[in-house]
């Protein structure tokens, strides 16, 4: 099959990027326990403003006022699963748009079993590694738990499919990263495998991306600019990192001063 996918350029991402940081949007996280610190300040560093609000009532109460609800399913439990249910439950009555990260879908019964269940409630974005793709799609049984054992583009059909079946948008993350409404495909070039070595930086995308979700336009280009912020951050910081400590820190200033007004790549 040929590949269809389209590719961003800095005249289409770069003033996306700049109404989100003009907009400032509040992203509600309910996110795993290991990633919530480094979450919040990616966010911080691209102007956004982050929340961890996980209790079930108070969560079902700020997901009616938030910008933008992010899912992350890494450390699920089960009073936290309902806590989840009850956000999204609010999100939905207030028309705001919610992000579905599925770590270890497919590796796990309680994630699998509630992720399979949340599909059906509108999800505006999935992101998740090729594994957890295609092990929401049912096409496979998962990765080692939050490791992908397949590329990007060996999910890509069964993303497209989600986005059709479901009526949401899909991201498939690796060396490649893919978005799709399951007619249009952004492929997003970039980042670094230092990346790979810092802890969160995917589950930070899903928070930017869920944010990105929240602006006014065309959604599917404007959760593909959030991986292209990502991935330019990626870029950056590596040029000026040693290893894995000091690129997390060179990460955060890269998204902070990032400038893509007169790139041309």
């Amino acid at each position: 099959m040929t590949d269809q996918s389209q590719h961003l350029s800095a005249a289409q991402f770069a003033p996306i990027l700049h109404r989100f940081r003009r907009q400032s949007p509040l992203v509600h996280c309910m996110t795993n326990d290991v990633v919530q610190n480094f979450t919040a300040n990616v966010l911080l560093s691209l102007n956004a403003s982050p929340a961890m609000v996980i209790d079930a009532e108070e969560a079902a109460q700020f997901s009616g006022f938030a910008d933008a609800l992010l899912i992350n399913v890494g450390t699920l439990t089960a009073e936290r699963q309902q806590a989840m249910q009850a956000a999204v439950t609010a999100a939905r009555q207030a028309g705001t748009p919610w992000t579905l990260d599925p770590v270890a879908v497919g590796a796990l019964t309680l994630r699998t079993t509630f992720c399979q269940r949340l599909l059906s409630q509108q999800p505006a974005v999935i992101r998740g590694n090729a594994s957890e793709i295609l092990a929401l799609a049912q096409q496979a049984s998962g990765g080692r738990g939050v490791d992908s054992l397949h590329q990007a583009d060996a999910a890509l059909e069964a993303a497209r499919q989600l986005a059709r079946d479901y009526q949401t948008l899909v991201i498939v993350t690796g060396e490649v990263d893919y978005a799709t409404d399951g007619q249009r495909t952004f492929a997003i070039r970039g980042g670094s495998p230092l990346m790979t070595r810092v802890v969160g930086t995917g589950c930070a995308l899903s928070a930017v991306v869920a944010g990105f979700s929240s602006l006014s336009g065309d959604r599917l280009l404007n959760v593909a600019s959030a991986c292209q912020v990502m991935a330019r951050a990626g870029e950056q910081a590596a040029a000026s990192s040693a290893g894995p400590g000091s690129f997390a820190t060179a990460f955060l200033d890269a998204l902070w001063t990032l400038e893509v007004d007169h790139e041309t790549h």
